[in-house]
């Protein structure tokens, strides 16, 4: 593969807004991945490259809100684990599976995280009208919160396009009905699948790494302004953002399958 400078240029601009996206809400490989294909990478490598690229633009989104997540870390520190462990398995479906297996439900799992998106304030009072004991919000996790990050982080190192959506309807009910500060926690976790991810991918040598650079790059600084902007959105408005990413990822999805 022959990457021009004009390519480099385009590859930092689209990580650039990836990184953004992912700061936000997530969703940021439904733009880079269909560039780097379109590049001529082949899809397994684009997904290589993308995951591993795009773990710098989760670390600078992290890095946002970490007073946030040190004074919860005896509670996220388990969950970045899981994710993390979880993610080194989804990771190694793609080198073994043929990739119809897991995408054909791929948008029915983004599309569920949508309407939990949706419904999760009124979800969320539904359970405390039954008396449903809440869990401590610096404390260990349950094991309900654990198994459904378990399964986010297997979809975030098999493909990752709207494991933010995924990760933010799982937090919003199990963890923290605050979309906001749940976007800090779904930062550290994907960055933890990511990592995971790009480990498996580095090794069984599925990365080009000019484009994974240059989209580094893009994705640092947009990971950096997404974090940021994300914790200046009113709790509605950030919650209509997450449904209609989600609405997105899940048309787009189905559109290529």
């Amino acid at each position: 593969m022959d990457l021009t400078a004009a390519n480099l240029v385009l590859l930092v601009a689209v990580g650039l807004a990836a990184g953004i996206i992912n700061g936000v809400v997530g969703s940021g490989t439904l733009l880079t991945f269909p560039v780097l294909v379109a590049l001529g990478i082949p899809p397994v490598s684009a997904n290589g490259t993308n995951t591993t690229a795009l773990v710098a633009g989760t670390i600078s989104a992290a890095w946002t809100t970490r007073r946030q997540l040190l004074a919860r870390r005896r509670r996220v520190t388990p969950l970045a684990i899981v994710s993390f462990v979880f993610a080194l398995g989804g990771a190694l479906l793609v080198i073994v599976l043929p990739p119809a297996v897991f995408t054909a439900v791929v948008p029915w799992l983004i599309g569920g995280a949508v309407v939990l998106v949706a419904i999760q304030p009124w979800l969320v009072r539904r359970l405390r009208a039954r008396d449903r004991p809440a869990e401590a919000p610096d404390g260990p996790p349950g094991k309900g919160l654990l198994a459904a990050i378990a399964c986010t982080g297997t979809y975030g190192g098999y493909f990752g396009a709207g494991q933010g959506v995924m990760l933010l309807a799982v937090l919003g009910v199990l963890d923290d009905p605050d979309p906001r500060r749940a976007n800090g926690v779904k930062n550290l976790l994907s960055t933890a699948a990511n990592l995971a991810g790009a480990i498996v991918f580095i090794v069984t040598g599925r990365v080009v790494w000019p484009p994974a650079l240059a989209l580094g790059v893009g994705a640092l600084v947009g990971g950096y302004i997404g974090g940021h902007g994300a914790q200046r959105l009113p709790a509605w408005v950030f919650r209509v953002l997450i449904v209609l990413v989600g609405i997105i990822a899940t048309l787009s999805l189905v559109l290529r399958t």
